[in-house]
């Protein structure tokens, strides 16, 4: 194994510490806290969130056996639920990335009417669609026999051996990419485009009522209104920033193996095993950075864990104190009459 196999398992086990520990965090809080799992975005996010974990553990250590073997790392049987699964898994996260945006566009756009738009049901409606979508290529590309060990990724994913079959398993690779990725990119951009126009426009009414009250503040004091302004200036920033990482890091992630798959397929040109490997980590990267870019940052979630913290640390310290003793209610002796 060279410096690159190294430095590409590394990655890997890198990924899979950072993604166990962030998702299993993002259940903990779904599970300690009620108020987060009244809200319709709850079941998008399990959902997201137990994807992501079972990728975790079944995708992501045969793809590292494969990268430390140079060969299929388990038995065929295995390898294609693997394949099954890693298919089914990818498509399922491009999906409920989609349905988390169109609650927030729903939610930003139609606030009076948010919660007789998204209930729980509804929300437990997409994600049976976002499923049922899901499992449709995984379930063809069984039938076909189009599951397998691919050695350019390293992994058990899609696969086809057989060179007459090239061109059906060419247009069904590129169908499943196109309803997946290029479908919910689709979703991404145009959903929140429509947030991020709604956000500037209450940006906009919020600078004007702000430039009012400065100007008829005579005798404020300059650094507050230095403040102010600042105050401003990142109100107008934050909804870009946040709307460029959800796209962002959705494309960053997703983009090179899609390329990557089908530059393989309609291209001649020969691709490097290490730059096949390289974008299918990327792809595992997403889950290590769903729960950060959509649950850990919230508020929510982030008084959630303070909240398990707490109390952990208060068992703790109640467990020491029992077992050790407390000084001052060994010294205090029952008073007699």
């Amino acid at each position: 194994m060279n410096s690159w196999d190294a430095g590409l398992a590394g990655l890997l086990v890198g990924t899979m510490g950072v993604s166990l520990l962030s998702n299993a965090l993002v259940l903990l809080c779904l599970l300690h806290s009620a108020d987060i799992r009244r809200q319709a975005p709850a079941l998008f996010t399990l959902n997201l969130t137990c994807g992501n974990l079972l990728c975790t553990v079944v995708n992501m250590p045969l793809t590292l056996a494969g990268v430390v073997a140079q060969r299929q790392p388990a038995g065929d049987r295995l390898c294609r639920l693997a394949a099954f699964l890693d298919t089914f898994l990818a498509a399922n996260s491009m999906l409920s990335m989609a349905a988390l945006s169109i609650d927030r566009w729903v939610a930003v756009v139609f606030p009076l009417s948010y919660r007789a738009k998204m209930r729980l049901r509804d929300a437990a409606l997409m994600v049976a669609y976002t499923w049922l979508h899901a499992l449709t290529f995984p379930a063809a590309a069984l039938a076909l026999s189009w599951l397998g060990f691919h050695q350019l990724y390293a992994s058990c994913t899609l696969c086809s051996r057989r060179p007459d079959e090239r061109l059906r398993f060419a247009v069904f690779t590129g169908a499943f990419h196109a309803l997946s990725f290029l479908l919910s990119f689709v979703v991404l951009c145009c959903t929140y485009l429509k947030v991020l126009k709604v956000a500037r426009f209450h940006c906009k009414r919020i600078d004007v009522i702000t430039m009012q009250t400065l100007v008829l503040l005579v005798d404020i004091h300059p650094s507050v209104r230095e403040r102010c302004l600042e105050e401003q200036k990142r109100r107008r920033q934050r909804a870009t920033k946040k709307i460029s990482t959800f796209i962002g890091t959705f494309l960053v992630c997703f983009a090179p193996y899609v390329i990557t798959r089908l530059v393989e397929l309609f291209s001649t040109a020969p691709i490097g095993s290490h730059w096949g490997v390289l974008s299918k980590c990327l792809a595992y990267s997403k889950a290590a950075s769903d729960p950060f870019v959509y649950s850990l940052l919230r508020h929510q979630y982030r008084k959630s864990c303070k909240e398990i913290l707490n109390r952990v640390l208060n068992r703790r310290a109640i467990h020491s104190s029992g077992l050790t003793g407390d000084p001052q209610s060994q010294n205090m002796l029952p008073v007699s009459e």
